[in-house]
């Protein structure tokens, strides 16, 4: 465990992490939290939930009730209400990672490899979604992705809604916030072959509370730069309606120059048309300037 951060067995005011999941293993709790997530007016009253629930003995839903009140529903007046926890239970078991366990026939993509030129294709497996190339095997990212993200989704629906996550993900993780859990994240950037991504240089962001991780090729992060946005559009190029695999900037790093040891310093040269735009970014992958060239 990294220095500083607490266990989530040493908060003295918190339910046991065990005890937690307990108080909703069971049908009954589950439905109740169901019924106010989907209830038309809240709060909710004690007797429209136990109808909704369907349950007749008032003393035994009640029992039920009592259990889930506090950590995961809140009592205010005029009824229940669900608390953050209990709205987390619910849009997990509907994104399906507790109940779905799918597969899908491998989708190909139509874009080419940015090594070999080669189709891409997109496969599925325990609930990770990841762009590879069949030719040459260069992997162009592999991210979460809930199972419910594939429901009643064309495959191109599939690969437009994976390409926000990623860019959403990541997004947060350069900001410092963890999208797991909101903890802090630390970006690092070394030379690694442990990457869902085949780029040497690898840019990881790890969570100092819950250790969630994400990584990527160093260019990833300029997505959303203003200046990047702007020198693409210039040239006619919408980076919102580029899938980021298209952009061999942010699947490699071919275009990525290491600038300085001490302190990091990276150079990523964007080229578009007759015009380079080069990046300089810090070891936090913060931009620090750009410069525009001549191809």
């Amino acid at each position: 465990m990294s220095k500083g951060r607490q266990s989530i067995q040493e908060c003295g005011d918190c339910v046991e992490p065990a005890d937690a999941f307990g108080l909703v293993a069971n049908e009954t709790r589950l439905s109740i939290l169901e019924a106010l997530w989907n209830a038309e007016q809240s709060p909710a009253r004690f007797t429209d939930l136990r109808q909704e629930v369907g349950m007749r003995d008032s003393a035994q839903f009640n029992y039920h009730l009592d259990k889930v009140t506090d950590q995961f529903v809140r009592k205010v007046d005029g009824g229940y209400e669900l608390r953050h926890a209990g709205k987390k239970v619910v849009r997990a078991v509907l994104a399906g990672s507790f109940t779905e366990h799918p597969t899908l026939e491998p989708i190909d993509i139509g874009d080419p490899c940015v090594q070999c030129g080669t189709e891409l294709q997109a496969s599925y497996d325990d609930e990770q979604l990841s762009v590879q190339c069949p030719g040459c095997g260069y992997g162009h990212g592999e991210y979460a992705f809930p199972p419910g993200g594939l429901s009643e989704r064309t495959d191109d629906e599939i690969l437009a809604a994976f390409d926000q996550r990623v860019r959403h993900l990541h997004c947060l993780a350069k900001d410092g916030v963890c999208p797991e859990c909101s903890g802090r994240m630390e970006t690092t950037v070394e030379h690694t072959a442990d990457c869902c991504v085949d780029s040497a240089l690898t840019a990881s962001h790890r969570c100092q509370q819950c250790d969630h991780e994400l990584c990527s090729a160093v260019g990833l992060a300029l997505l959303d730069d203003s200046k990047v946005v702007g020198f693409q559009r210039e040239h006619g190029v919408s980076l919102s309606e580029r899938p980021y695999w298209t952009l061999p900037w942010c699947v490699s790093d071919e275009s990525v120059e290491l600038a300085s040891e001490e302190p990091q310093r990276f150079e990523v040269a964007i080229d578009c048309e007759d015009e380079t735009l080069t990046v300089t970014l810090d070891g936090d992958l913060t931009v620090l300037g750009t410069e525009r060239s001549s191809a």
